[in-house]
């Protein structure tokens, strides 16, 4: 017996995380990418991580045949980016369209600005019922100076709105 998907979707709605851009190379070399926030680190010795990717998608499609993509970690000043790549500007035929990318090692297409990014190369792919759990090596990687990352909670876009919590350890 498994949960319905609505009370699964409304549930997993509770779970904050941050928001990426993952990117790759199609077969003929044009960048593509889609708004993800499944995101995990899996190991440091190697460092490695792993995203969560819809078959039905053509960047999944893309991701396995170039054998590599990128995470690109979004601040809330690329709101714009991560609903673009999660096709919410239907009219813009390219999402990467006024964007001037860097190629990482892999050639995976890096945003400009983002708070960190993560350059893999796909070493295990595992099936995840109508997506596919991509593990990658982490072969090149970089982050900026704290900024407040996008965030994605109960179905909307957010910010953090508070400072740290500071925690006291009693001694006694």
């Amino acid at each position: 017996m498994s949960v319905d998907a609505q009370t699964f979707k409304d549930a997993m709605a509770q779970w904050a995380s941050g928001v990426t851009v993952v990117t790759t190379l199609s077969g003929d070399g044009r960048p593509v990418g889609i708004t993800a926030s499944s995101l995990t680190s899996v190991s440091l010795q190697p460092p490695q991580i792993l995203i969560c990717v819809a078959r039905k998608l053509f960047t999944h499609q893309a991701i396995e045949q170039s054998g590599f993509f990128a995470v690109n970690i979004l601040g809330v000043e690329h709101l714009e980016w991560g609903m673009r790549f999660a096709g919410m500007t239907p009219e813009l035929a390219d999402r990467f369209a006024d964007i001037e990318v860097q190629n990482a090692v892999t050639g995976a297409p890096i945003l400009p600005g983002v708070p960190g990014w993560l350059d893999c190369r796909v070493r295990h792919a595992y099936d995840g019922g109508d997506h596919t759990i991509f593990v990658g090596e982490v072969l090149a990687a970089s982050a900026s100076e704290a900024r407040r990352p996008l965030l994605y909670y109960n179905r909307a876009w957010r910010k953090l709105h508070e400072e740290p919590l500071q925690l006291s350890i009693s001694t006694r």
